[in-house]
């Protein structure tokens, strides 16, 4: 069950979370769940950002194919393709 507020969580200190920074970063990361981190009375919640999906950073090119993409697989390339022998 993830935190959904600090007093789910009991807070680091800064001193322990600055001791320990690439542990705690570490455990977000893996977990999923937040870093509660108290200074001054105050609470700052560490998270993780949402992961970049690799797909979403191709470009786009719709003139590649045109038609349907299915059509491909039924295509017969015996009379263009010549294998060298």
């Amino acid at each position: 069950m993830k935190p959904s507020k600090p007093e789910d969580s009991l807070p680091y200190s800064v001193s322990h979370a600055r001791a320990n920074l690439y542990q705690l970063v570490d455990q977000v990361l893996e977990t999923g769940e937040p870093a509660y981190i108290k200074r001054n009375g105050r609470v700052v919640r560490m998270v993780a950002d949402a992961p970049v999906r690799k797909l979403e950073l191709l470009d786009a090119h719709p003139d590649y194919i045109v038609g349907n993409a299915d059509d491909l697989v039924h295509l017969d390339w015996s009379t263009a393709w010549k294998p060298a022998v």
